[in-house]
């Protein structure tokens, strides 16, 4: 479809922006939708977020996707926030309402939990090992915790960082137990041992670094066990290969990428995305990409 004079506009803003495989994924299931929308990807310098939301509210774009460095910045411009930006303090969706006031919102854990869900996993009274302390990590053990999980253990290299995540989680959520490891060491092996579902929020084994040894060894691993790790190229990463050895079921991160773009465009639009059709889009962008 063509833009004309009634073409809408959604986007992604971050800085640098070229990597993102947003607008395939999006543009994919805009046309499948038939909607008369466009999606682009804007560079926004971080010192401009509070200019190029000012833009958005003054050409009326129907959203935003906010994406790296923005993701916390951008909520002093916004009218109004969720509980999940109150609790996590970034948010990675604006929604416009037809009032023309924005709305951040973060899908972060709730793409997470439907990756799960999608392979017939779920955290729901079950013991939940987090790898990592980053943004990620703290959305997803804040959505983890929020979802019924009997227990989060936060593992990280700097413990200091871990702790801060496992303070949001108690803080934030119903949850009490929430613990915290160091890496290296047999706190850690017992808290992935222990898990029934163990979740990489790091950046360890993603292209081109993708042959490096997995941040959690293939030994702590077990049969049972429900291993995802958030990256998605490659999408069968290290430490899933290693997963399948031991007989644990793997989920990519693909899954989350995807999940959090269809929630955002659930929100802009108020209908069902294709989901499978943005799946495609993504694993054909990616592989354009090698």
């Amino acid at each position: 479809m063509m833009p004309d004079t009634q073409t809408r506009l959604v986007g992604v803003i971050g800085w640098p922006i070229e990597h993102s495989l947003s607008p395939a994924m999006q543009n994919a299931a805009l046309r499948e939708m038939g909607l008369n929308w466009t999606y682009l990807a804007f560079a926004v310098e971080p010192e401009r977020v509070g200019d190029a939301v000012a833009g958005a509210r003054g050409l009326g774009l129907v959203g935003l996707n906010v994406t790296i460095p923005h993701k916390a910045a951008v909520i002093e411009h916004l009218d109004e926030i969720d509980e999940s930006v109150e609790a996590l303090g970034v948010a990675n969706t604006i929604v416009r309402t037809p009032e023309g006031r924005l709305l951040g919102h973060n899908t972060d854990g709730a793409g997470f939990l439907r990756s799960l869900a999608e392979h017939g996993h779920s955290v729901g009274g079950r013991a939940v090992a987090v790898i990592g302390a980053g943004g990620s990590a703290r959305s997803i053990a804040w959505a983890c915790a929020r979802d019924g999980a009997s227990s989060v253990a936060i593992i990280n290299r700097t413990v200091e960082k871990a702790e801060a995540v496992a303070d949001l989680v108690r803080a934030t959520t119903p949850l009490a137990a929430v613990s915290v490891a160091p890496l290296e060491g047999r706190e850690a092996q017992e808290a992935v041992s222990g898990a029934d579902v163990v979740i990489d929020c790091t950046s360890v084994g993603m292209y081109p670094k993708h042959e490096v040894a997995p941040v959690v060894p293939g030994e702590w691993l077990r049969e049972g066990q429900v291993v995802a790790d958030l990256t998605y190229n490659p999408i069968e990463t290290v430490l899933l290969q290693a997963a399948r050895r031991a007989g644990a079921q793997s989920v990519d991160g693909a899954g989350m990428l995807v999940h959090q773009g269809a929630i955002s465009l659930q929100y802009w639009s108020g209908q069902e995305p294709p989901v499978e059709t943005m799946r495609a889009a993504l694993l054909g962008a990616l592989g354009a990409r090698k």
